[in-house]
C-alpha cells in the first residue's frame, strides 16, 4: 500500500502539470480524484489518509530531484499532518450520522481552487456514517470532481459505504497491526512499561488507540474488568437484569462525564457570540440557535454512550472468543490471560456450539444497537441469550 500511495503521489505532479497545460490525464498515471482507505478499527485508516494528503502536500525540495513525497518535515507535510494546512480538510464526527448540510458544505469546500498547495483534499475519517441523502449528495461530487481536488474516505468495510461512491473510489485495505507492533509503539512513543504495554496490546488485540488508553488510564481499566465477569454473572434471570442495568449505567457515566466540561463550555461560547451578557438573557431570536446547539450536544451524548457499549461488546466478544479457543485446544494467544481463571470455568462448564452461540448473541446486539433499538433492551436480550447460551 505505501508503494502504491508513494506511486500516486508522484504522479500527482504530472497530473497536475498537465491540467495547467489543458492536456489529458498522463498515461498510466497512478493518481486519481477519490480514494477510499478500509479496515478493521485500529488498522490507521484515518492515518494513512492524513500521511498521503501530507504526501500531496510536500514541498521538499529533493521532489524536484527524484525524491520520494511525504518527507514529513516541510510545511507542506507538517501542517497537513497536524491539521492546520490550508487545503487539507479533515472532517470527523462526533455523532450518529453526518447529514446532507454537513455534506453540502463539504461538497461546496471541494470546488475551490488550492489556496497555497497543488491539491485541495478532503479527509472524510467516518464516510459510513453519511446518511442515504448525504451520500447522494457527495456521489455528486465523486462522481464530477474539482480538477484539483482530491477525496480521501474512510470506512470499515466496502459495505458500509454506497456502492455508486465506492465504484468511483480507488480502494485501500488495511489491516490490524501485529500486537508486538502495537506494543513497540507504545513503549517507544508513549514510554509505557514493556509488561503493561504488551497485555494492553494483548487485550486490544492490536488496536493502537484502544490499547494505548487501556495502558494509561485505570478507569478504562477497571471497565473492562467489570465487562470480564459478566459471564460469570448471568446464571439466573435476575443476574442477567442487573449485569445488563450496569453495563447501560456505565456507558451512561462514561457519555457523562465526557459530554459536561465539553457541553458547557460550548453553551458558554455560543452565547457569548449571541451578545449575551454574562448572566444574562439571551437577544431576541437567538433560541432556535440555541435549540439546535443542545440538540447537537444530545446526539453526540447518545453517540458517546453507544461507543462505550460497542467497547464493552468488543471486549466480551474477544473474552467469548479466548473460550472458543480453549476449548478446541488452539494454540493461538489468549487475549485476555489476566481473566484466565473466568475463562477455564466457562470452557469447562460449557461446549464449542454453546459458546458460537455466545459470541453470535453479542453481534446481534451491536448490530440491534447499529438500528436504534433501546439500549436496556438489547443489552438484556443479549444477557439472556448469554445464559441461555
Amino acid at each position: 500500500m505505501q508503494e502504491q500511495l508513494g506511486a500516486a503521489a508522484r504522479d500527482a505532479d504530472e497530473l497536475v502539470t498537465a491540467q495547467a497545460a489543458g492536456e489529458p490525464v498522463p498515461p498510466g498515471s497512478k493518481m486519481t480524484h477519490a480514494w477510499l482507505f478500509t479496515g478493521p478499527p485500529g488498522s490507521g485508516r484515518s492515518t494513512a489518509a492524513r500521511a498521503f494528503a501530507a504526501a500531496l502536500q510536500c514541498t521538499s525540495p529533493d521532489r524536484a530531484l527524484g525524491g520520494a513525497p511525504g518527507c514529513g518535515f516541510c510545511d507542506g507535510c507538517h501542517t497537513s499532518l497536524i491539521g492546520t494546512h490550508a487545503d487539507v480538510e479533515v472532517v470527523r464526527t462526533d455523532l450518529l450520522s453526518i447529514g446532507v448540510k454537513e455534506t453540502r458544505e463539504l461538497v461546496r469546500r471541494a470546488q475551490l481552487s488550492p489556496a497555497v498547495g497543488r491539491w485541495q483534499v478532503i479527509v472524510l475519517e467516518d464516510a459510513d456514517r453519511l446518511t442515504e441523502g448525504a451520500g447522494n449528495v457527495l456521489l455528486k461530487a465523486v462522481e464530477e470532481p474539482a480538477p484539483r481536488t482530491v477525496w480521501l474516505l474512510c470506512a470499515p468495510s466496502l459495505e458500509d459505504v454506497l456502492p455508486t461512491i465506492r465504484s468511483r473510489c480507488r480502494h485501500l485495505t488495511l489491516r490490524t497491526p501485529p500486537v508486538d507492533a502495537v506494543a513497540d509503539v507504545l513503549i517507544r512513543r508513549d514510554g509505557i512499561d514493556p509488561e503493561r504495554a504488551a497485555s494492553a496490546a494483548r487485550a486490544t488485540q492490536g488496536h493502537i488507540g484502544r490499547a494505548r488508553r487501556l495502558a494509561t488510564d485505570e478507569r478504562a481499566r477497571s471497565r473492562r474488568a467489570a465487562v470480564l465477569k459478566l459471564p460469570l454473572r448471568v446464571e439466573d434471570i435476575g443476574g442477567c437484569l442487573k449485569a445488563a442495568q450496569e453495563l447501560i449505567d456505565t456507558a451512561t457515566d462514561d457519555a457523562k462525564q465526557v459530554s459536561e466540561e465539553v457541553d458547557a463550555k460550548e453553551t458558554e461560547e455560543m452565547k457569548a457570540a449571541l451578545g449575551a451578557a454574562a448572566g444574562g438573557r439571551l437577544p431576541r431570536g437567538t433560541a432556535g440557535v440555541m435549540k439546535e446547539l443542545e440538540d447537537r450536544q444530545k446526539r453526540r451524548k447518545t453517540r458517546t454512550q453507544r461507543d462505550s457499549l460497542d467497547l464493552a461488546l468488543t471486549d466480551l466478544t474477544g473474552f467469548y472468543r479466548d473460550v472458543l479457543a480453549i476449548q478446541l485446544g488452539s494454540r493461538i494467544a489468549i487475549a485476555n490471560a489476566d481473566a484466565e481463571d473466568a475463562l477455564d470455568r466457562i470452557a469447562r462448564s460449557s461446549t464449542p456450539e454453546r459458546t458460537l452461540r455466545r459470541i453470535e448473541a453479542v453481534i446481534a446486539c451491536r448490530r440491534a444497537l447499529d438500528r436504534n433499538v433501546a439500549p436496556l433492551l438489547a443489552v438484556e436480550a443479549m444477557t439472556m441469550a448469554l445464559r441461555a447460551g
